[in-house]
C-alpha cells in the first residue's frame, strides 16, 4: 500500500510539473520571453555579451511578444527582436520550435537567427544617408541613443508595405536592414520592454 501511495504521489507531482512546464512555454511563446543581448550592435543602449571575452555578460531583457501578435505594428524607436531569416515565411511551428525553452530541449541552436535592433523606418518611409546622418522622408533624425556617427553610407530605400527598417544603435558594427533589407512585420517577434539584469542597470523601454 505504501509503495502504491508513493507511486501515485510521484505521478501527481509529474503531472503538475508537466502542466507548469506547458504553461511556461505558452507564456514564453505568446506573452513574455526573456532574452540575452549578444554582441555589441545595440551599445550603448544595451550591452552585449562578447564572443572574445567570456567574462563579459550581455544584458538580460524581457520581450513583450503580445505587442505585435495582437496586431499592433512596430513603431519608430521600438527596440525589437527580429527573425533575421527574411527570405522565408514564418509559421506557427516556428513560434514553438524557436522558443528558448523548446529549442534547448530539442538542441536547436537559434541564438544567431534572432537580432535585437531599433525600428528606424515604417512602411512607405524613404530612408537616406546624407552628411553623416540618417534622413527619414527628408528630415534628419535626432538620434541621441547611437554610439557614434555613422562612417558608412547606404543606398536610399523605401520601406515596403508590411515591413520595417531596423538598425543597431552601434551603427558602425551592426548587421541589420542595411545588409538584409527591410524586415517583414511577421518577423518582428516582440518588443523589448525592460532590462532586468544586471540589477544596477534595470530600465524600462
Amino acid at each position: 500500500m505504501k509503495k502504491k501511495r508513493i507511486i501515485k504521489e510521484i505521478l501527481e507531482w509529474s503531472k503538475t510539473l508537466l502542466f507548469a512546464l506547458l504553461i511556461s512555454i505558452l507564456i514564453s511563446i505568446f506573452i513574455f520571453q526573456p532574452s540575452i543581448v549578444s554582441e555589441a550592435s545595440m551599445e550603448p543602449t544595451l550591452e552585449g555579451e562578447s564572443s572574445f571575452d567570456a567574462d563579459k555578460v550581455g544584458d538580460h531583457v524581457m520581450i513583450f511578444k503580445s505587442a505585435y501578435i495582437l496586431g499592433k505594428d512596430p513603431k519608430y524607436g521600438d527596440i525589437v527582436i527580429i527573425d533575421s531569416r527574411v527570405d522565408r515565411k514564418r509559421t506557427l511551428k516556428d513560434e514553438f520550435v524557436d522558443n528558448p525553452l523548446v529549442s534547448r530541449m530539442i538542441n536547436n541552436n537559434t541564438d544567431r537567427r534572432f537580432w535585437i535592433k531599433r525600428v528606424i523606418g515604417e512602411a512607405g518611409d524613404l530612408l537616406e544617408f546624407k552628411e553623416g546622418k540618417v534622413y527619414r522622408n527628408g528630415v534628419a533624425l535626432v538620434e541621441d541613443y547611437i554610439k557614434e556617427d555613422m562612417l558608412y553610407d547606404f543606398e536610399p530605400v523605401v520601406v515596403p508595405e508590411n515591413h520595417v527598417f531596423v538598425m543597431g544603435d552601434n551603427r558602425n558594427i551592426s548587421f541589420d536592414s542595411r545588409a538584409i533589407g527591410s524586415i517583414p512585420v511577421e518577423n518582428v517577434l516582440g518588443k523589448v520592454f525592460i532590462r532586468f539584469y544586471p540589477l544596477n542597470k534595470i530600465n524600462m523601454y
